[in-house]
């Protein structure tokens, strides 16, 4: 299975699937724009502060949060339950080869609970951190099957293109779903709703837009069926699995832990930093969604730009690269004037300059280092640090946060992950790492 699969496919076919499975990254990277990324973090944490006490702190199951950090906890949260259902999902998807069920089940029970979100009002915080905890953990199920189609649709030497017209496709769609955002929460007096209402449709139209253009690579994307027939084991009994299993692939095992270690700063800037724009810069919502339309505007002509790249100097050394500016951003935002937003754009243009390609590179390179016929099941494991379902970063940066009062303290923090991430990867011999796994070496890596 796998890239033999590839190779014997008929060139029409496989592009009409590559062209059915870009649109899956039209549909859910909504979800993880105008949701997790603009509008929840800043609504649910003045929901969550709407029903602190006097001294700023819910009480969820009697736990005294910091109404500031009880957003961040729930994205943590969320990879708990993300942990216990991807592998035995994962597993699930190789041994039976029906991974389009289970897609559809995940994408639509995440865009159900997304669109559930309209009735999140008042200081209904514990509503909003359940659905974020579901949301979440179906999009990230989704997303591990999704990605796990890659090198079932591409021949190696195709992968970083396909991949970065993956990542395009869904920074286009959330370019385009923020502008009509904007237009409803800039002027939501003009529409006869409020700034509440506003924010509330905003959440819940991302849940139809998933739902609805979900069913394209659901039609388009065809299982392979499986040589295996083994029942899925329970849940920790499969994560335990699949890590016996990689410890047989150890450089992959070893790629898997650097991009864990740096894709958790990724995701948790991405998801922490218009919370840092509202709480420590004190900018309004409608610079906030400015800041993330010019990321995600960029981030599509980053994506492509650094798939060629990529095609030149290699996939390793083009995110090595960009490890390194995001480094360099990441500092420069510690340094950022309160109520300045020029420069606030300044600093979305370089995050969405290497956003797209550090993301799209890193989950073709990782395509290469999956043993035949287990895809799946190590997207499992991929897809644990992916799309801010990292756990260590959201719960640092609240951590740092109720520990020190300081959002600057809380977001230079992570700037550990991305030091710590680029020594791990630049260690792993990629090209060795790719032959002990079972798949032809491309001719640039």
């Amino acid at each position: 299975m796998g890239t033999d699969t590839v190779r014997t496919a008929p060139a029409e076919d496989l592009k009409r699937e590559q062209r059915g499975w870009y649109f899956y990254d039209w549909a859910c990277s909504v979800y993880s724009t105008s949701v997790l990324t603009v509008f929840l973090g800043p609504y649910l944490t003045s929901v969550a502060e709407s029903a602190a006490d006097a001294d700023g702190y819910v009480h969820p199951l009697g736990i005294p949060v910091r109404a500031g950090s009880f957003f961040a906890y729930s994205v943590s949260l969320s990879v708990i339950v993300a942990v216990l259902v991807m592998p035995l999902v994962g597993a699930a998807a190789d041994r039976t080869g029906r991974k389009k069920p289970l897609l559809a089940a995940a994408a639509y029970l995440g865009a159900t609970a997304t669109t559930a979100m309209f009735f999140l009002d008042g200081d209904r915080y514990l509503l909003g951190g359940a659905l974020l905890i579901v949301a979440n953990a179906a999009q990230s199920v989704a997303m591990m099957l999704y990605n796990s189609y890659l090198p079932q649709i591409a021949p190696p030497e195709q992968r970083d293109a396909v991949s970065s017209r993956g990542w395009a496709f869904g920074y286009a769609a959330g370019s385009l779903v923020l502008v009509v955002n904007l237009v409803l929460y800039t002027g939501h007096d003009s529409f006869g709703v409020s700034e509440s209402t506003a924010v509330r449709i905003c959440l819940a139209s991302a849940g139809l837009w998933w739902g609805a253009f979900a069913l394209i690579p659901l039609r388009r994307l065809r299982d392979r069926g499986s040589a295996t027939r083994e029942a899925a084991l329970p849940g920790f009994r499969q994560l335990a699995a699949t890590v016996r299993d990689m410890r047989r692939h150890p450089l992959t095992l070893a790629f898997l832990l650097a991009y864990l270690v740096y894709n958790d700063g990724i995701q948790t800037v991405i998801s922490q930093a218009s919370v840092y724009g509202s709480e420590e810069l004190g900018l309004g919502q409608s610079t906030l969604i400015g800041a993330i339309l010019l990321v995600q505007v960029l981030a599509v002509a980053g994506a492509l730009t650094m798939g060629r790249l990529a095609r030149a100097y290699g996939a390793k050394r083009t995110i090595l690269g960009s490890l390194v500016a995001w480094t360099l951003t990441l500092a420069a935002g510690y340094f950022l004037p309160a109520g300045a937003p020029v420069w606030f754009f300044v600093l979305a243009a370089g995050i969405g300059l290497v956003l797209g390609g550090s993301q799209a590179l890193s989950r073709s390179l990782f395509s290469h280092l999956v043993p035949p016929g287990k895809e799946a099941e190590y997207f499992s494991a991929y897809e644990m640090s992916d799309r801010g379902m990292s756990w260590l970063g959201p719960l640092l940066f609240g951590l740092t946060y109720q520990l020190t009062g300081s959002y600057r303290d809380a977001i230079i923090s992570l700037v550990g992950f991305f030091v710590i991430g680029f020594a791990l990867l630049a260690r792993v011999p990629v090209r060795r790492a790719i032959e002990e796994a079972g798949n032809p070496v491309p001719d640039r890596i």
